[in-house]
């Protein structure tokens, strides 16, 4: 009998699921609630489903003890969690993108447990929950690798910044320069859309012309690993916006750009490293030999602080403890 199942939307979302997974002693497995979900995991079993879109079916064919679910969205299509217990947790911990709302306006009132990030999603959690759910920060799975790992002082920067669709931030406006700033300098520049923005929105224009300009560019790499962390172990720099990868990249202690040129005018990029509208080289240059200034240190501090995200690499072991003990 499978105790613990994941329910999965999209692949990119794999990986909290399987930073928890190597830590859970009951039997476990996924099954994708979205055809394009098939076959992306090799590290969890995967349950064969005629139709991912019947995911209430699904379910109670499976009969699990517990679900694990880390999307928000549509969470109203179901009602498997009016006889499972349903954990919910997060595939990625945005900061400046509202998602906290979303979240506590959405799925909280269907769930047995909410894991949160950090002390700051677990405030937000706890005033908007039903006292019957069970708030716990735990910690953000994905990055436990990241805690300690050594910087690799390789010339490395990674452009990673949130989805246009959704996110609404500024890759469809810096996409380009980024690039440009790079061509055929010392350092190696991985370019990282989001996932959606490889495959659909208004950002895939984008994503298909800096994708053919990279193929001229021995020195930048279109980055098409299935998860960041990889690539997040062998930059020195980050160049993002408010994407969720800023709280793992957060677990590096290393440099951080945040590009404030968004495609949300009712939003505005929190300042937690080094800001700025348009990236130029010497300011890469003066963060990979100096390091962030003294007030963006003392700024990322204050945010670290209010935040409240344990960076000691075990994550992953309290989000399984939490998830085992909803199946009992």
């Amino acid at each position: 009998m499978v105790e613990v199942l994941y329910a999965i939307e999209r692949p990119f979302m794999r990986k909290t699921f399987e930073a928890i997974d190597r830590h859970v002693d009951a039997e476990s497995a996924l099954v994708p609630v979205r055809p394009d979900a098939r076959g992306c995991s090799d590290r969890i079993a995967e349950l064969e489903v005629d139709d991912p879109d019947a995911v209430d079916a699904n379910v109670r064919s499976i009969d699990p003890g517990v679900v694990v679910y880390n999307h928000r969205f549509g969470i109203d299509r179901f009602s498997f969690y009016e006889e499972y217990p349903l954990v919910h947790l997060r595939h990625g911990a945005s900061i400046g993108r509202d998602e906290i709302a979303v979240t506590t306006e959405t799925i909280l009132e269907h769930a047995a447990a909410a894991l949160a990030p950090g002390e700051r999603w677990a405030r937000a959690y706890r005033n908007a929950a039903p006292p019957d759910v069970t708030v716990s920060v735990t910690g953000i799975p994905e990055a436990d690798e990241l805690v300690d790992a050594p910087p690799p002082n390789e010339r490395r920067v990674l452009y990673a910044p949130t989805n246009t669709e959704f996110g609404r931030g500024a890759y469809v406006n810096t996409a380009r320069s980024v690039v440009e700033c790079f061509a055929d300098t010392a350092y190696e520049l991985l370019f990282r859309p989001h996932p959606h923005d490889r495959s659909e929105g208004p950002g895939l224009d984008v994503t298909r012309e800096c994708e053919a300009r990279i193929a001229d560019l021995p020195n930048v790499v279109f980055d098409t690993a299935a998860t960041p962390l990889e690539s997040m172990r062998r930059s020195d720099v980050l160049v993002s916006d408010y994407s969720g990868a800023i709280a793992e990249w957060l677990h590096t202690g290393r440099p951080l750009v945040q590009l404030t040129d968004i495609d949300a005018p009712d939003r505005e990029v929190p300042a937690i490293g080094v800001t700025t509208d348009d990236l130029d080289l010497e300011l890469v240059d003066d963060l990979y030999r100096h390091g962030e200034p003294a007030a963006v240190k003392r700024r990322r501090a204050s945010w670290l602080e209010d935040l409240g995200i344990p960076m000691d690499g075990r994550a992953g072991e309290r989000a399984a403890r939490e998830v085992v003990r909803c199946a009992a």
